[in-house]
């Protein structure tokens, strides 16, 4: 469906921090009363740069010359109506974008100052993670959904018992251990949604990565585990810079520290969760966040 009014203009953003969320004045809307799961960042170290970005499939142009940081010690929330191009830009964070014939990437993304098209694929995605949509745990035991991923970055041959320490720690940081540590062997799929949801994620951080990507991971989960995923991402941006796309704008208010607002492959409006959903700068975000469209 077509929209009724024009599309918002490119907004070029200066690349330089805007006001951290804890600055941000409240004012009458409906996020007002909504409760923050998140405190201030305590630090912020910038993993990824994303500069200029536009991406191409065949003459659709899905991603307009998008440019924001993705840093550490924070949670980027990328929002936005369906088809804006949100997800597009997620994927195109670890390459997976190019695994789409006709897609093209132009600008640059960087890791760590270097250019992510210079790194090799494979060691890439150890180093910028995805988690889906729908959970995904491998057909086999929940200790060897973990040890898969450690066995393929060194021998496939390293027993079960010099695994386990590892196994055990990224469970643990998926706050999934104590529920599953007596049915370390039982088949993962017969885990609960939100514990095979925690699952990925522990299988996601044993490669030990620097960025993680999360595409709606809660769309599929009821809400009391979507609540214990939110938690558990507030938690992880201590340890790695964390990005995701949700539908949801209460979760974004919830549990993201900036946010990103796209609308027809444009970034409309970038800034920190309080002001961007109480204070937006932009007319377009505020149509949003108040329900105007969407």
């Amino acid at each position: 469906m077509e929209p009724l009014t024009a599309p918002p203009p490119i907004r070029r953003l200066d690349p330089q921090d805007p006001t951290p969320a804890a600055e941000a004045p409240a004012t009458a809307t409906s996020f007002v009363a909504a409760r923050r799961s998140i405190a201030a960042p305590q630090f912020s170290i910038r993993r990824m740069e994303v500069d200029d970005v536009s991406v191409h499939y065949g003459a659709k142009e899905a991603v307009k010359r998008v440019s924001l940081p993705i840093r550490q010690g924070e949670v980027l929330a990328l929002i936005g109506p369906s088809g804006c191009g949100k997800t597009t830009l997620l994927r195109s964070l670890n390459r997976l974008t190019e695994l789409t014939a006709a897609a093209k990437l132009t600008g640059s993304i960087r890791l760590d100052d270097v250019d992510i098209r210079l790194i090799e694929p494979t060691l890439l995605r150890r180093r910028v993670t995805m988690v889906f949509q729908q959970p995904n745990p491998f057909p086999m035991s929940v200790f060897d959904n973990i040890a898969y991923v450690l066995r393929e970055q060194g021998s496939r041959r390293t027993k079960k018992k010099v695994l386990a320490p590892q196994v055990h720690s990224a469970l643990q940081r998926a706050g999934l251990f104590e529920e599953v540590k007596d049915n370390l062997d039982h088949p993962a799929l017969k885990l609960s949604g939100g514990q095979q949801q925690r699952l990925c994620i522990a299988r996601a951080l044993a490669a030990e990565p620097e960025v993680l990507l999360l595409d709606e991971p809660c769309s599929a989960l009821d809400p009391q585990s979507t609540a214990v995923i939110e938690d558990l991402i507030v938690k992880l941006r201590d340890d790695v810079a964390v990005v995701i796309v949700t539908h949801n704008l209460q979760q974004a208010y919830r549990i993201a520290d900036h946010v990103a607002f796209m609308y027809l492959g444009d970034l409309v409006e970038y800034n920190s969760a309080t002001r961007l959903f109480n204070t937006p700068a932009q007319a377009r975000t505020r149509e949003y966040v108040s329900g105007a469209f969407g």
